[in-house]
């Protein structure tokens, strides 16, 4: 059999995969609907297959890569998870000091992609702390449908506490300049907004494809927003055009781009759903974006 292609696979898999992900159908649903997909060497094993995480030969930057230091650390959440696991990267002996930048995964917990993520934002000069929102229930369980689950257990505003709380242990790092921003991806895209508006000193925040506040929320941000939006994202546009009224009317910063024929998660190349050249110009965005307002 041929090996499946990006190409070779209808946008609506893409779009039930969405839902699948998103938790608006279960597995069995998920594997049911593929079958409709399924023709001659196109089977709804390999359907799955392709369509599921590759963790073992996508990671950009090693995890014992020599340019940094990184290792799991411990942190306070009093008003969410308590005592909060994270990966912290920064550069090896670095001489003086940097800014910080969260790292916000996605709706299943600290995953080798977003620790990958955690890495690649150290490596361009930042101190990085990637949190772990599952630490509570054990951490991330090895397998994204397992973190998936286990996330749902949570309350999403009480991990909104436990990344600000990341945001205040990395403010104060001895490494730290003081000025830390916020990047976030589909779960993490919509913490990324909160915390823009829960916290005034946020000094930058770059939500992708992340669910918007309501109109009083988004009223209260002072932070620069760079939002990263799919074309195909209906879903999470959907609230675009209301959020955007509000940022012009109380004048907030921000830039916005819609990459064009690309699916929400664009920029996660452990999938399908990854469009490198997308993701390429977004994350060279992401980070002169944080140099101009962290540096």
């Amino acid at each position: 059999m041929n090996e499946l292609k990006k190409e070779d696979i209808q946008q609506e898999v893409f779009d039930l995969y969405d839902d699948y992900a998103h938790n608006k159908i279960g597995r069995r649903q998920f594997v049911e609907r593929l079958s409709l997909y399924a023709a001659g060497s196109i089977t709804v094993g390999s359907l799955l297959s392709f369509m599921s995480p590759n963790y073992t030969t996508t990671a950009e930057v090693a995890k014992d890569d020599e340019r940094l230091e990184s290792s799991y650390i411990m942190y306070d959440s009093p008003k969410g998870g308590g005592n909060m696991k994270g990966l912290l990267s920064l550069p090896k002996d670095t001489k003086t000091k940097v800014p910080g930048v969260i790292v916000v995964h996605e709706n299943r917990g600290l995953n080798p992609y977003i620790e990958d993520v955690g890495r690649r934002t150290a490596l361009e000069g930042f101190i990085s702390l990637a949190p772990d929102a599952l630490t509570p229930l054990g951490g991330y369980p090895g397998n994204d449908d397992d973190g998936r689950a286990l996330q749902k257990k949570r309350n999403r505003n009480e991990m909104l506490e436990d990344f600000i709380a990341a945001f205040e242990y990395v403010k104060k790092h001895p490494n730290c300049n003081g000025k830390v921003g916020v990047v976030g991806f589909c779960f993490g895209g919509w913490i990324s907004n909160m915390m823009a508006v829960r916290l005034p000193d946020l000094q930058a925040a770059v939500p992708f494809y992340g669910r918007q506040p309501n109109d009083d929320e988004a009223a209260k941000i002072k932070a620069p927003l760079l939002l990263q939006y799919a074309e195909l994202d209906k879903r999470v546009n959907a609230g675009w055009e209301a959020f955007e009224k509000v940022l012009k009317a109380h004048k907030i910063e921000y830039t916005t781009h819609f990459y064009p024929n690309v699916n929400h998660g664009f920029h996660n190349n452990t999938t399908p759903r990854y469009d490198k050249k997308a993701a390429t110009l977004a994350w060279e965005r992401t980070i002169a974006f944080f140099k101009k307002h962290l540096t």
